[in-house]
């Protein structure tokens, strides 16, 4: 077991958004699910705890109730090495959720997301000022991040 593993608070979709991200990413798959007993305070027998790994990273899902929400405060960074993997991730994590600037997203669970190409990072450091800066300028005009503009503003 790792030491640290992010857990989720749903209100009642924990296996549902676990399935859901499993689908999404490679190398994915559910782990141990637990169910609520008599003692409650779920249902006897939905969904209490899923575990899941995606492409590796473990995490926890519970069903907690209504009493907490997830906030732009915790994201997820999906490292991304093409255009093809920003538009799939930003299509599928997406989808019935919603889309904010710089990449940035919340899914259809309020999860907020990152989906971040490896080159903005790269470009963002350039050694030459005004070349990160015209960098840093177009991704804020942006909502998914487009590589081809990126390269554009560090060509000048």
């Amino acid at each position: 077991m790792r030491k640290i593993t992010p857990f989720l608070w749903f209100d009642n979709q924990a296996e549902e958004a676990a399935n859901f991200y499993v689908s999404i990413f490679k190398n994915s798959k559910i782990g141990a699910v637990s169910r609520y007993g008599d003692a409650g305070p779920g249902p006897k027998g939905s969904v209490m705890v899923a575990a899941f790994e995606l492409d590796g990273q473990h995490f926890t899902a519970l069903n907690g109730g209504p009493n907490f929400k997830f906030t732009e405060a915790i994201s997820f960074i999906v490292d991304c090495k093409s255009q093809e993997e920003v538009d799939e991730f930003w299509d599928k994590l997406s989808a019935g959720g919603k889309t904010q600037q710089c990449g940035w997203l919340k899914d259809k669970y309020g999860l907020s997301w990152q989906i971040i190409p490896t080159a903005l990072m790269e470009l963002m450091s350039d050694p030459d000022p005004v070349k990160s800066n015209r960098v840093m300028q177009a991704m804020l005009q942006m909502t998914k991040i487009d590589i081809a503009k990126l390269r554009q503003a560090h060509a000048g």
